[in-house]
């Protein structure tokens, strides 16, 4: 996993990492990961005016990168403006619990394991805030932590549509860099026009959390309750309104047996849970066989009672967790 630091304005980082890229011999577009067709980018330019509306500090991030590169922005804005909502990834698990032992938001990132050199944790410190976060490309994020103790993760979600907006990357960035609370989160999704469809587990340290369903049509939240005290997500959507808009037929990468291994050890262990135990249960998730390209790529727990992020750089039944004491919220 490539650790990365990054302080400055968004458009001062962009540069940087794009030209430091460039240094290395390292260009974005010529290894995109998929083909950057008419489509995609007639998809990004109408995403645009929303995220020049909603988000500009990361359309001025994503300039930079450009003019490090040297490339045109409009094509790392078609590669990055259509991820998750064309084609979908189906992947992750994510759970979060809050008890007299703490607030854990834990989360595994599954992934093909071709890829795997390009996964990277990231530390930003911007002039508006900081966080810390990882993901399995550049600028956007699928889990992190911000300097107030607001953890999000992410799981991918196959779209019945999609529409322009924002997508799930670019949204839990967007809920790091903006949000303190896991209220401010519920408050903002409600009115972002969403690309992809997606879930996001939110966590804040003042014990709130909840799951956040939603797709380029409608919006859940689901939180605990005293039948069940905690929150989990995984590649499907389970609120009675948002089962509609599951897909059937899709390979969602054991996404149901995911789920009722999440369902079955937090139903006996959330009211007691403890750091080893969120780690232990994100062990119990990686059901796959390396040799078929799959695999958890990282797993990582953000206690944020106790303020701790622990990461495990790989699958946690191999890799050990470590504390990361690199970011302080």
């Amino acid at each position: 996993m490539i650790h990365e630091y990054f302080e400055g304005t968004h458009g001062e980082i962009g540069f940087r990492c794009g030209a430091l890229l460039a240094k290395h011999g390292h260009f974005i577009l010529e290894h995109p990961g998929f083909p950057l067709t008419p489509e995609r980018q007639r998809f990004a330019q109408a995403c645009l005016p929303i995220y020049q509306q909603y988000f500009p500090e990361v359309v001025e991030e994503i300039c930079g990168i450009a003019d490090g590169q040297r490339c045109r922005e409009q094509s790392l804005q078609a590669l990055l403006f259509s991820m998750y909502a064309m084609p979908p990834a189906c992947h992750c698990s994510c759970f979060a619990v809050q008890n007299e032992n703490g607030i854990f938001l834990g989360r595994n990132s599954d992934f093909l394991t071709g890829l795997e050199q390009n996964n990277r944790h990231v530390i930003y410190r911007l002039p508006s805030c900081a966080f810390s976060g990882n993901t399995t490309a550049f600028v956007q994020m699928e889990d992190g932590v911000n300097a107030h103790g607001l953890a999000v993760g992410l799981t991918s979600v196959y779209p019945h549509a999609a529409k322009p907006g924002m997508n799930a990357g670019l949204l839990l960035r967007f809920f790091l860099e903006k949000c303190r609370t896991t209220r401010e989160v519920l408050r903002q999704i409600q009115s972002l026009p969403v690309a992809s469809a997606q879930t996001f587990t939110v966590a804040d340290s003042a014990g709130e959390t909840a799951v956040i369903e939603c797709s380029c049509d409608a919006v859940q939240v689901l939180r605990p309750s005293a039948a069940h005290p905690y929150v989990c997500a995984v590649n499907r959507f389970h609120s009675s309104e948002m089962k509609r808009f599951n897909v059937p037929g899709i390979d969602d990468w054991q996404a149901g047996p995911r789920h009722r291994v999440l369902r079955r050890i937090l139903s006996q262990q959330a009211l007691h849970m403890r750091v080893t135990n969120a780690c232990d249960l994100l062990r119990l998730l990686c059901p796959y066989d390396r040799k078929t390209g799959r695999d958890t790529v990282w797993s990582t727990v953000y206690d944020l009672q106790a303020r701790q992020i622990y990461r495990a750089g790989g699958n946690p039944c191999r890799e050990s967790f470590e504390r990361d004491d690199r970011f302080s919220f």
